[in-house]
């Protein structure tokens, strides 16, 4: 049986990619072992083996399979949306030392792959009206303020991959991410180190009440959106594919105007009774807009993405029914 880890199975990311390759992987082939920091016993219910690691703690790489371990995929990385008040160390502590750590599993056990996630920001240069965003750009971004040591923590980890790739002959699979959108219970995040609530999870409850809800600035600009079940979807296929791997964007390949947004929100949150009215607020500040590139992952992978916006919106309102993941992520 190959092996297939998911490091951060705990995390958003990673419950739905856990989930996702529970139905769709071959299980005569494969087995699936979820890997996090927490203590849980939600994979076990699942009939899902777990393996409790702190990737900064080198030790407890002994709880992992020795042999036969296929691909390893990657979520784990400390993130600013995550992180009350700020401690730069916990960014070289998790994002390089871990990544470290968990590279020398690789090599040592001979794993066929990697795949891990990294931040759209690297690329924030580059930012303009309905760009388009493609994989292969040079990095480009602002050094000034605390969220530069997690772009800069990020693509150390990156290159360490490719370190490993070249020295070692590691398959590597790098997924650039802008935004993937997916219910959680808790709707907050940090920005700066304070808390504050998604701002597509309080249109959602504007329209929920029948509230009216503002476009600001620019209505005709437009960005990709991604569902968090067209992500997983892409990692499947990069478990599964004959090549060498590369960087990809994670995207659609298609840009959703601000307007399209929020009627959307509108025509699927909102009580038939009582729709939200839409208000135009041109003075506002313009939403960023820009498309993914994701050729190379068509072409590399197979990836076709299936969740339109709407699709994504109605999934999105049954996983909030549904509730699937409360035990994990429960305080």
């Amino acid at each position: 049986m190959k092996k297939v880890l998911v490091f951060g199975a705990t995390g958003h990311l990673g419950a739905y990619t856990v989930d996702y390759l529970k139905d769709n992987l071959y299980l005569d082939e494969f087995e699936l072992i979820a890997v996090g920091r927490k203590q849980t016993d939600f994979f076990k219910e699942q009939e899902i083996k777990y393996c409790q690691v702190d990737v900064t703690d080198k030790s407890t790489f002994e709880r992992l399979p020795q042999e036969d371990v296929y691909a390893v995929v990657c979520f784990v990385g400390i993130m600013p949306a995550a992180m009350e008040g700020y401690n730069p160390y916990n960014y070289v502590d998790v994002n390089i030392t871990g990544m470290l750590n968990i590279l020398e599993y690789c090599r040592i056990k001979q794993v066929d792959r990697i795949l891990f996630t990294q931040t759209e920001a690297d690329l924030s240069g580059h930012w303009k009206e309905n760009a388009v965003i493609k994989p292969d750009m040079p990095r480009k971004f602002n050094y000034k303020g605390n969220y530069s040591l997690y772009i800069i923590t990020k693509c150390a980890a990156v290159d360490l991959i490719e370190s490993y790739h070249s020295n070692y002959g590691l398959k590597r699979f790098i997924f650039r991410l802008p935004t993937i959108y997916h219910y959680r219970p808790d709707p907050y995040f940090y920005k700066d180190g304070n808390r504050k609530k998604l701002g597509y999870r309080q249109l959602m409850e504007l329209a929920e009440e029948g509230k009216p809800i503002e476009i600001w600035g620019n209505p005709l600009l437009a960005k990709d959106i991604v569902y968090v079940k067209d992500f997983t979807q892409m990692i499947f296929k990069a478990i599964l594919a004959d090549v060498d791997g590369g960087t990809y964007n994670v995207g659609t390949g298609q840009a959703v105007t601000l307007e399209e947004q929020i009627k959307g929100i509108v025509e699927v949150f909102s009580p038939k009774e009582k729709k939200s009215e839409i208000i135009p607020r041109p003075d506002k500040p313009d939403s960023r807009s820009f498309v993914m590139d994701i050729e190379n992952a068509k072409e590399d992978l197979g990836y076709n993405p299936k969740y339109n916006y709407i699709d994504y919106l109605k999934d999105f309102k049954k996983e909030m029914e549904l509730n699937r993941f409360a035990k994990l992520w429960s305080k």
